[in-house]
Parts: C-alpha cells; sequence; structure tokens
C-alpha cells in the first residue's frame, strides 16, 4: 500500500492532486502588495495563507478564481470553523471585487460599536463594560452615555500599529482618517483596518467584511525582498507573531509612500 500511495503520488496526476488539494484545503501563497500593514508586514512579504484557520474556504481554481464547488451554506466555506477574533490578522476577498485578497487586522466583530476621533479607533465591545474593566487598563478607558469604550485596543499588544504624523486633518486628506460617527457592526461581520493607519484602503472606506469573504490569517514568511530585490534574511521564516515580538522597543518606520493602498 506504502508503494502504491509513493508511486501515485511520484506521478504527474498525483502531484497535481496534491498540490491542488494543499492549494484548496491548507495553505495558498501571498504577496504583500501594498504598505498598509507596514510594519507588520512589509511590501515584498511573500508568506503562506492558514487557510484553515477559521472553517474551509469554497476552493477555487488558482490565478482564475473559479469556485470548484457551489456555495452549499451560502457563507463562502466548504465547513463552517471558528469565528476571527479581534485583534486577528486576516486575509479576505475585497467586498467590492471577490478576485482580488486583501490582508487586514480585524478590530471589531457584531454587536460591537466603534468610533473614530481624531484619529483614535475607540471601541465598546459587544459583552459590555464588565468585559472592559476585566481586560483593559483605566488609562485606555473612558464612559460615555453609560458605556465603557477603549481607547486603540490594540496598539499595545501590536507595535506595528501606528499613524504618520505627516497626514494632519488639513482638508487634504480623506475625513475618514481622522473621526467617523459611532456604528454598530452587523452580526458576522467584521471591522477591519491596516496597521499602518493613515494610509490603509480598509472598513473605514467601504464597509465590513462578511464571513463568506473570510479566506484565512498569514501563517509565514517564506521569502521576502525590498522594493531594490535585496532578500530580507531575518524576515524569512517568521511568523507575525515573531514578528511583533522582534518590533517591542524599538522605533517604527514612519517614512511612507503616500496616498491610501
Amino acid at each position: 500500500m506504502i508503494k502504491k500511495a509513493y508511486n501515485w503520488a511520484s506521478s504527474w496526476t498525483g502531484t497535481i492532486i496534491i498540490v491542488l488539494g494543499v492549494i484548496f484545503f491548507v495553505a495558498q501563497a501571498f504577496v504583500i502588495p501594498s504598505g498598509s500593514m507596514k510594519n507588520t508586514l512589509l511590501i515584498g512579504d511573500m508568506l503562506f495563507v492558514k487557510k484553515f484557520s477559521y472553517g474551509i474556504p469554497i476552493p477555487r481554481i488558482p490565478w482564475l478564481e473559479i469556485p470548484i464547488l457551489p456555495d452549499f451554506n451560502n457563507n463562502g466555506h466548504l465547513i463552517e470553523g471558528e469565528k476571527p477574533k479581534r485583534g486577528d490578522i486576516v486575509v479576505f476577498r475585497y467586498p467590492k471585487d471577490d478576485s482580488i485578497h486583501y490582508v487586514k487586522r480585524l478590530v471589531a466583530t457584531g454587536g460591537d460599536l466603534i468610533l473614530i476621533q481624531n484619529k483614535n479607533l475607540i471601541l465598546h465591545p459587544k459583552e459590555g463594560n464588565e468585559y472592559v474593566r476585566k481586560n483593559y487598563s483605566k488609562e485606555q478607558i473612558i464612559e460615555s452615555d453609560g458605556k465603557l469604550w477603549v481607547i486603540n485596543p490594540y496598539a499595545k499588544n501590536h507595535p506595528g500599529i501606528h499613524n504618520d504624523p505627516n497626514v494632519i486633518n488639513n482638508g487634504l486628506y480623506p475625513s475618514e482618517l481622522f473621526n467617523k460617527l459611532p456604528i454598530k457592526i452587523p452580526e458576522g461581520e467584521y471591522f477591519m483596518m491596516g496597521d499602518n493607519r493613515d494610509h490603509s484602503n480598509d472598513s473605514r472606506f467601504w464597509g465590513t467584511v462578511e464571513y463568506k469573504h473570510i479566506v484565512g490569517t498569514p501563517w509565514f514568511i517564506y521569502f521576502s525582498w525590498d522594493e531594490n530585490k535585496k532578500i530580507r534574511w531575518d524576515r524569512v521564516f517568521s511568523t507575525v507573531e515573531s514578528i511583533e515580538e522582534d518590533l517591542i522597543g524599538k522605533e517604527i518606520d514612519i517614512n511612507h509612500k503616500e496616498g491610501i493602498y
């Protein structure tokens, strides 16, 4: 049996089936195309996406992005799994064009209230005031209309999150970067933001992401090079967790290309 399995796996047919099986259900290569997640993920990082993190998405033919099976559950997944959590970095399909993949940080889930004030992300989790008291420091908490709100709830644990001091509210930049009225996230949907807050095309501009668009989470970087094709050996085989640990105590690079990307 082992010899037969080996011979089959060594054949062209077996190899193609195995490779497609991995791409469909286990991992898929993804290249960071923009600086919206700088300094956590950089342009030129090539990573594997763990596709079974939040269930098994409907398999699609690589590059053509054509589904090979119907959406039986009407949720974009063959098998529904654990849902993304606040603070996760998530790879998902852009809701306006599901052939395009985005990678952002999930900052609010269904039932949460969020607002943006002077660039600060302010969150009231759906679990309520007692949850806020137990999980956040007093310095992060403010009270308004009987609700406890957390100011910049992810910045402490994820040091790549930052703002560009050169982006100021002078009328030349989108208003969504600076202020946003309170909104309640619909159930089963997620609000995404880039760690490079002032240069990220995210949910502030085009809305929430439904579960059907969720693909997975970054697994590890298998290769990385900068715009000059210089290999960044220190990032090869790194995980998001190890990158964030390395960023602790370091000065964040705030030199950014202009624009929203």
